[in-house]
């Protein structure tokens, strides 16, 4: 996959991400097999697949903080020097034979902690990386690296490595977090800092600005609830996965990063062609077509008799899945300042995840009836919510249109400003408007363009 068109600076950053969720992926598989190797009791593993969605609801908004006040280059290395020191922490307890639920519920929130910096760096800085017209496709390869590596390479990995030493998938993951690190490191400075307009005041350490933008922005308050009902439905259904697949499926332990690979299969297909779509169809239809395949490919999983159906519908539900991440996060990006953008992902982040902890919970109880039976609840959930917000969804080609206008009318205006500026010091004084000599600076200056509507 050639990044030659998106630039050098977008290279790193991909490669970064790609090293990163090769270490994620490979500790993400480990975590649970292992788990299942001490328990099958489904509350106990739908507890720690809870605890992944925990790090957000808490950390979300103090890392984006973080990420909107510090060299975002210095924070994503910190998230995985924190990550990689946990990952080799957890082998050697394996190795030592002191590993139980509780040191895998620790490292799973330690992991967790370290991506919501890691991830919220990267969103952050694609739009710097990249001009808007290719954040489509910045978006859908971080996507790419997101899903195809974490799901299509590193699980199947992580099985082969399980299978040959128990502690070895996490002492693999740790070097990769390792990776990641000093690529991040060697990107420019320019790239690393949030861009502050001309006569912008913020304040990075405070939410108040990017809390009040948030609440504001009907839309992306809108959309965010939408997301936030719809991930929850997909917590529900997946609380179990590792379980349906071992228990119910009789996959063995080893082979269960190449069924994850065959669903990663339509992850990454998603992540590859949303950028496409949504050039051919625009944001709105690609949100709800995602969605909705979103929800029917649960669907299958849970009506499915056989095994090879169940991972046909969990490509499609990945596929689906993918399809909607890339337009969302193309959408946050356009519709939010970059001084604030940390603080915004983070705060969206922590909304659309809160409710992910206490459905994962509720999927795992409703598996007590079969393991099945979350599926089919989640994806008849997140069908009704997405059918409900259709409307609410095709309005997002307006608001990046909107939004883009909005831009580009500012620019003008800051242009003109330079012009009278550089005007004025070539006259020697100040230049006349044409409503006569002595008009106000109150009436020379344009006016600025409204706001995107809130």
């Amino acid at each position: 996959m050639s990044e030659t068109g998106l630039g050098r600076n977008f290279s790193t950053l991909f490669t970064a991400a790609i090293s990163s969720n090769l270490a994620d992926g490979i500790g993400r598989l480990a975590i649970p097999l292992t788990a299942v190797a001490l328990t099958t009791n489904p509350m106990a593993i739908g507890l720690l697949t809870a605890l992944v969605y925990v790090p957000w609801l808490f950390f979300g908004v103090p890392a984006g903080m973080l990420v909107d006040r510090m060299d975002r280059r210095h924070a994503m290395a910190l998230a995985n020097v924190v990550r990689m020191v946990t990952a080799a922490g957890v082998a050697v307890s394996i190795a030592t034979g002191t590993v139980s639920i509780a040191v895998l519920a620790l490292a799973t929130v330690v992991l967790g902690l370290g991506e919501t910096l890691f991830d919220n760096a990267t969103n952050a800085m694609v739009p710097s990386v990249v001009r808007r017209p290719q954040l489509g496709s910045a978006n859908g390869r971080i996507q790419a690296a997101q899903v195809g590596v974490d799901m299509f390479v590193a699980t199947p990995v992580s099985g082969l490595l399980y299978a040959v030493a128990v502690a070895l998938p996490m002492v693999v993951s740790s070097a990769g977090y390792v990776v990641a690190v000093v690529l991040v490191l060697v990107l420019p400075v320019a790239v690393a800092r949030p861009r502050v307009e001309p006569g912008d005041s913020a304040d990075p350490i405070s939410l108040r600005e990017a809390m009040r933008f948030l609440w504001n922005h009907r839309y992306l308050r809108a959309i965010t609830i939408v997301t936030s009902a719809v991930g929850a439905c997909i917590a529900l259904a997946q609380s179990v996965t590792i379980l349906l697949f071992v228990e119910q499926f009789g996959v063995p332990d080893a082979a269960m990063g190449f069924v994850t690979a065959g669903i990663g299969v339509g992850g990454l297909t998603g992540a590859l062609t949303a950028g496409r779509v949504m050039r051919r169809w625009g944001y709105g239809r690609t949100l709800v077509a995602g969605s909705l395949l979103g929800a029917v490919g649960l669907i299958v999983v849970g009506l499915a008799p056989y095994l090879w159906l169940a991972m046909v519908g969990y490509a499609i539900s990945a596929y689906g899945i993918s399809s909607w991440n890339v337009p969302w996060a193309t959408l946050r990006q356009v519709l939010t300042p970059d001084r604030i953008m940390g603080r915004v992902i983070g705060a969206i982040r922590t909304v659309t995840w809160s409710m992910m902890p206490v459905a994962t919970l509720v999927g795992a109880w409703s598996a007590k009836a079969g393991l099945q039976v979350p599926f089919i609840v989640g994806g008849v959930g997140a069908l009704v919510v997405t059918v409900g917000a259709a409307t609410l969804l095709l309005r997002a080609d307006a608001q990046v249109e909107g939004a883009t206008a909005a831009e580009a009318a500012a620019a003008a205006v800051r242009q003109a400003g330079l012009a009278d500026d550089a005007g004025e010091a070539e006259d020697g004084g100040p230049r006349e408007t044409a409503a006569g000599a002595g008009a106000g600076p109150a009436e020379d200056a344009p006016k600025e363009p409204s706001p995107v509507p809130r």
